[in-house]
């Protein structure tokens, strides 16, 4: 059954890991799916992989003046968007001592005003009975040391959930979120920590996680591609976690 069936979905972030999956799993399931990311090369590719129902637009989530352009952008392709995924966005981990204004300004830029206005442009164009789709974290709830500026901003975004949610509802457009765990994406890629770090950090996180194992960026799509379509007909403003346990079984 193709639950998405003549729907047009726009995701940001739709080069790699969870973005890319959700793309791909939408248009298994009939949709047509507009991308985003930074680089030509990256969203070109992406759109190869994905085939004929997704086209990429380059756009940088942490540029207002690049998301003041994407109800322009979209509009060369189609006039409606019925499903939006705000999925763009990486962390820069640091102490309280070392966070340097460009890094949180960065972060800041990417995931609050990126998300907030990422919506308000794509918002004019969702007709009734639309899907907005917003990604947090786990983070959120469990203290955890350089993740100040990341956890914040995602704690925003987790706001944005209540606030839109309220205001959309007499627009009949749904606002909910996912809050992935530990995935398999290439997250830690923009956080400038080293190849060996990054090793280093999986390694050690891997055996605290109760299934032992990081999500698949499959099992967010999956979500997504729920939270999306009319199974969740009458969820609307809530939070779903996918961590595998995590935040729920963590002393």
């Amino acid at each position: 059954m193709e639950k998405l069936k003549n729907k047009t979905a726009f995701i940001t972030g739709g080069t790699n890991g969870m973005g890319f999956a959700t793309a791909q799993e939408f248009i298994n399931n009939g949709a047509k799916v507009i991308i985003t990311g930074r680089s030509e090369r990256t969203v070109n590719k992406a759109v190869e992989e994905l085939g004929k129902n997704a086209v990429g637009i380059v756009s940088n989530a942490g540029e207002l003046s690049d998301i003041f352009e994407l109800q322009n952008l979209i509009k060369k392709h189609t006039n409606t968007i019925d499903v939006l995924f705000v999925n763009a966005g990486y962390g820069k981990f640091n102490s309280i001592e070392n966070v340097t204004i460009e890094e949180f300004n960065e972060v800041f830029d990417m995931l609050v005003k990126g998300t907030f206005f990422t919506v308000q442009q794509v918002l004019p164009l969702m007709p009734q009975g639309s899907s907005i789709i917003l990604n947090t974290t786990f983070l959120t709830d469990i203290g955890q040391p350089n993740m100040s500026i990341y956890t914040a901003a995602k704690a925003a975004v987790q706001s944005f959930i209540k606030t839109f949610a309220a205001e959309c509802t007499s627009k009949n457009i749904r606002v909910n979120g996912i809050s992935p765990g530990y995935i398999k994406t290439n997250i830690f890629n923009n956080t400038g920590m080293s190849t060996e770090q990054i090793e280093g950090t999986i390694d050690a996180v891997t055996p605290t996680l109760p299934f032992k194992r990081f999500g698949e960026p499959s099992e967010i799509a999956k979500t997504a591609l729920f939270l999306a379509s009319d199974d969740a007909s009458y969820i609307h403003g809530i939070e779903l976690r996918v961590d595998g346990g995590l935040s729920k079984t963590k002393s």
